[in-house]
């Protein structure tokens, strides 16, 4: 595969400083591997808060971001590679941001008429009752800015409500009471702003936490996901829209839950899907006939910056 960026200096950035570094670790190792493979002049960058000495040191001309979590996957490295005029990987600031909160990415998905959990905002130091919540146990509680499950729970009784909240809020100041809808842990696979395909997790732990997500033999891959043809075409539609009702850019990964009455429940946008050995995308991108290394140089050849000055006047 041939595009502009062959000849330029890739900075792959990965690590950073959220809950999820061990992850973006492997995800960047791998995504490196596979551009200095192919011939690119890529360099590893672990982020840390001197990431712009750092970028201007090796003379990044653009980065490929495999950060997960805070700092990373919220818009935050984003933004400062926007001042810094340096394209990179993915969706810019705002769908960035917005993906990251669960809070904020709920109302668009609802707005555009997608289906998502019943829910309700905890805040650090409000009062809160059980029996004030619309919907009844189980409850998932979990911080609406963290990924890959960190930080998440199943209530299934009243004396384990106040560790949840706990686990909770030693990540956020805000969390998220949701309805738990019993169902089939479907995931969509965007590329090109197009769905790939759909997989399904079976995970032996009782929901696709952490340790499922990154540790093998802990959750069965299934692909293509084996739903009836018109719920599988339904599902990729619903993945597209879920990725432009936040304006993402070029790939993320879409995951949802699905009723036995076929029920899609949205549950979250992920603008930085893993990269790693066991990571689902590079998997439904397999099924695609899309190798990993193809899959690595279609995401860098759509690296862009977001934000135009175009009209605005003269800047350096």
């Amino acid at each position: 595969m041939s595009n502009g960026m062959k000849g330029k200096r890739v900075g792959v950035l990965l690590g950073g400083l959220s809950a999820e570094r061990e992850v973006s670790l492997k995800s960047g190792a791998a995504v490196h591997r596979a551009l200095v493979e192919r011939g690119y002049d890529a360099v590893a960058i672990d982020v840390g808060r001197d990431l712009a000495t750092a970028l201007g040191r090796e003379r990044i001309e653009v980065a490929f971001i495999t950060l997960h979590g805070r700092y990373g996957e919220d818009g935050a490295v984003q933004g400062l590679l926007e001042l810094m005029a340096i394209p990179y990987t993915g969706s810019g600031v705002l769908a960035s941001a917005l993906a990251m909160d669960k809070v904020f990415s709920k109302q668009v998905f609802a707005a555009s008429g997608l289906t998502v959990a019943p829910y309700r905002v905890l805040r650090r130091g409000e009062p809160f009752e059980l029996a004030s919540l619309p919907f009844g146990l189980p409850v998932v509680v979990k911080p609406s800015r963290e990924g890959s499950s960190v930080g998440v729970s199943i209530v299934r009784d009243v004396a384990q409500l106040a560790g949840a909240l706990e686990t909770a809020w030693c990540y956020d100041d805000d969390i998220l009471a949701e309805q738990f809808i019993k169902g089939r842990e479907i995931q969509v696979g965007i590329l090109d702003d197009r769905a790939m395909g759909a997989i399904e997790i079976v995970p032996k732990n009782e929901f696709y936490d952490f340790e499922a997500k990154y540790t093998a033999g802990k959750a069965e891959h299934i692909l293509p996901a084996p739903l009836p043809e018109r719920l599988y075409d339904k599902l990729l539609r619903a993945g597209e829209n879920a990725h432009k009702a936040l304006g993402c850019g070029c790939y993320s990964r879409v995951d949802f839950l699905v009723t036995e009455d076929e029920q899609c429940y949205l549950l979250e946008v992920n603008t930085l899907p893993g990269m790693t050995e066991l990571s689902l995308l590079p998997e439904i991108a397999q099924g695609a006939g899309i190798g990993f290394g193809d899959l690595v140089e279609r995401i860098l050849a759509a690296a862009s910056l977001k934000i135009s000055f175009q009209g605005a006047g003269n800047f350096p």
